[in-house]
């Protein structure tokens, strides 16, 4: 072979495995709205591929958007939700649809005639199966954690945080090591700054029903609907505290419970220590490629009574002693590592100090380049408030407050 021959093909090879990469290597962004046969949109629906557990959930707008590669576009894209029936569609066939769109159809659930157990047994067996239903081995979850500070009825200041969380899933007491990937914060303006004493991410462990060892004996259940999941029948059973005093607002615990793996799908927290000040809060999981489930989405408000001090209160021009403020948490799980050899904690945390606290190197191009889910009603709440108090925008904020 001439030498001219054999440089053509070296090249004629290196651009054949230059286009190969390029190929495999592009991202494609797949976006849309998932709607019930109504035109109701469908909030905190899984979206995603499970067998390569790439996978998002819309927001309570019933929109989402999930990057994936070239090589992901045979594969089949799944929707997933509570009281429907599961969406298949091949993810090339959804990207070459004009309207992306997705309508779930209802899946009408009928149990009156069926002889069932009694609710208490249906959550003592889901507990007992708690370590078998859920991925309860070594793994990492890589999740948007954003707090609102809410005072007076306005947000007054933000943090998000990119965070690589350690855990070995709802079966254990809590999350084993934490760490702060990335982070940014909006202007403060707050006048309480009521701390919490431990990251956010932890209380939002802490709090959750399935964690806290919790013993169905000390509940009066009641099954109170029936739905589905993914093609099985799921019982909604509601769990009053027992030797509550009495008052209209009652804490209980609500879990979907399927039928006849007793996973529990979702779970409801709903908590008062007065008329004005309590927590309610979502927990909402999914299945991964090895049917094992894990959480998808967390959101939570908890209201309480700060004082105010008598100077504070005639410069902000107050007429009571205490206001009502809150905390908002919302929590997005991006993704899963649960190979060993790729865990990877960047930054871990071992103070025990607020999450607005924290000091980590601001990093724009970060929050430029990431593929954030779509902006919920609650982070839209918090941008049109901080933005109303500033005259300027969040970003600008981001950028000003941030070093």
């Amino acid at each position: 072979m001439s030498l001219i021959k054999k440089i053509s093909l070296h090249f004629f090879c290196i651009t054949i495995c230059l286009i190969s990469f390029n190929t495999f290597s592009q991202k494609t962004t797949l976006k849309g709205t998932v709607y019930d046969e109504l035109g109701n949109t469908i909030p905190y629906a899984a979206v995603g591929i499970p067998k390569k557990q790439k996978g998002t959930a819309t927001n309570d707008d019933g929109v989402f958007s999930l990057e994936l590669s070239a090589e992901d576009l045979q594969d089949s894209l799944q929707v997933s939700s509570i009281g429907f029936k599961t969406y298949k569609i091949k993810v090339q066939n959804y990207l070459d649809k004009k309207i992306k769109k997705i309508v779930l159809i209802e899946n009408v659930v009928t149990l009156a005639t069926i002889t069932l157990e009694k609710p208490k047994s249906y959550v003592k067996k889901a507990l007992k199966k708690l370590k078998k239903n859920t991925l309860s081995t070594k793994h990492q979850s890589n999740l948007l954690y954003r707090r609102s500070s809410v005072e007076n009825g306005k947000t007054r200041f933000m943090v998000e945080h990119f965070l690589n969380v350690l855990d070995y899933g709802p079966s254990d007491t809590r999350f084993d090591e934490i760490g702060i990937a990335e982070s940014r914060k909006s202007a403060d303006y707050r006048f309480a700054f009521k701390k919490q004493p431990v990251h956010a991410v932890h209380i939002m462990g802490q709090i959750n029903p399935l964690r806290q060892r919790i013993y169905e004996s000390d509940y009066n259940w009641e099954r109170i609907d029936d739905t589905s999941y993914d093609g099985e029948d799921v019982l909604v059973l509601r769990g009053i505290k027992k030797n509550q005093k009495r008052n209209k607002q009652k804490n209980w615990i609500k879990f979907y419970v399927g039928m006849d793996t007793y996973k529990i799908y979702k779970i409801d927290v709903s908590r008062y220590a007065s008329a004005k000040a309590g927590l309610k809060a979502t927990y909402i999981y999914k299945k991964n490629r090895d049917n094992k489930l894990v959480l998808s989405y967390h959101n939570r408000e908890a209201r309480f009574i700060t004082p105010i001090s008598e100077q504070k209160r005639k410069l902000l021009k107050l007429k009571n002693k205490n206001i009502v403020s809150s905390y908002r948490h919302e929590a997005i799980v991006l993704d899963i590592e649960n190979n060993k050899k790729k865990i990877n904690i960047k930054n871990t945390v071992y103070d025990k100090k607020d999450i607005g606290d924290y000091n980590v190197k601001y990093n724009p191009e970060f929050w430029k380049n990431i593929s954030l889910p779509p902006a919920t009603k609650f982070y839209k709440r918090s941008v049109k408030e901080l933005e109303s108090i500033y005259g300027v925008s969040l970003e600008e904020q981001f950028k000003a407050v941030n070093k």
